[in-house]
């Protein structure tokens, strides 16, 4: 049960994934403390100014529409960011892979995987892997070794 969690943990999907979920949240971060110290305020200065700028009032209850357009614009940088330095250069690839330009992962043929077969039977048998004494493609039947 232990091998089979830390074969999943190693995995490089895995890997690759929790790097990208540290990344994006520390970008998202990034895009976050930009928009609220430049941006917000200059949504203030427009929406009026001073400490009520982008807020209005209702019933003495206090609407801060500058903190929506912030986090609106946050999302729209962390999105143009994403699309355009992960989702376009990975289309491209996966494009060249379709036309035929950039190989794919290729599937062992039957010849590597017999071999391996053959390699891991010997190992359980304790002759251990090698060239098969009698050449490639014969068969060598038990007792004969």
């Amino acid at each position: 049960m232990i091998k089979g969690f830390k074969d999943f943990l190693l995995r490089g999907n895995v890997v690759e994934l929790a790097v990208a979920v540290v990344i994006g949240a520390a970008f998202t971060a990034l895009v976050s403390q930009f928009t609220a110290s430049f941006l917000e305020p200059l949504i203030a200065v427009f929406g009026g100014g001073g400490l009520d700028g982008g807020t209005f009032t209702v019933n003495d209850q206090v609407f801060d529409w500058a903190a929506f357009v912030n986090a609106v614009i946050t999302f729209l940088i962390t999105a143009a960011v994403v699309y355009f330095l992960v989702v376009l250069p990975l289309k491209k690839v996966m494009e060249r892979r379709k036309r035929g330009e950039e190989a794919g992962p290729t599937q062992p043929t039957q010849v590597e995987l017999l071999v391996e077969i053959r390699d891991l039977l010997r190992a359980q048998q304790g002759a251990g892997p090698g060239p098969d004494p009698t050449g490639p493609g014969t068969t060598t039947l038990p007792g004969q070794l």
